[in-house]
């Protein structure tokens, strides 16, 4: 990575005694327009688009072809100058127009629409946690009744452990 850029995203420093810093600034901040709260019109495009318009951004596929060569999976972005490309970096996210879903990158590849999250909450009440252990069916036993209430029982114990069920 040159001094010039920023280390995360690659976006263009001044430099002391630079002419035109302008050029560098406009820059810098075309990237960033491209890079912040990034909306994507699709995701895993080798083709450019033949009228792309300024703002509009696409995730470039593994195999790009045309202007696109050499730039997989990278966030393509349409300026009046022309292409802008940025490398994505693990964790980056975007929303994709055409999934209706975020994208995420892992580092090595885009997902799409799939979330991680150790819990949901809705109104501070936690209605999906840790997966639970599974619930075991009735088996045996000459009395199906004791077994079947028991085995609902734990259902609705499972239930009301994830909020589900009020108490």
């Amino acid at each position: 990575m040159s001094d010039d850029l920023s280390p995360r995203l690659a976006l263009p420093f001044l430099n002391a005694g630079q002419a035109q810093k302008e050029i560098t600034h406009n820059e810098a901040l075309t990237l960033l327009d491209l890079l912040t709260q990034t909306v994507v019109v699709a995701a895993g495009v080798n083709v450019p688009p033949e009228a792309p318009v300024a703002g509009q951004c696409w995730i470039v596929g593994t195999k790009p072809d045309g202007a696109w060569s050499g730039s997989a999976q990278a966030l393509a972005g349409w300026s009046e100058s022309g292409w802008r490309f940025c490398l994505p970096v693990p964790g980056m996210c975007a929303w994709s127009l055409a999934d209706g879903a975020q994208l995420r990158f892992d580092g090595t590849g885009w997902s799409v629409g799939i979330l991680r999250a150790a819990g949901v909450e809705i109104g501070g009440v936690q209605v999906v946690g840790e997966r639970q252990p599974a619930i075991a069916e009735p088996t045996g036993g000459t009395v199906i009744d004791a077994e079947a209430r028991g085995a609902l029982a734990s259902v609705v114990a499972a239930l009301h452990n994830h909020g589900l069920i009020g108490t």
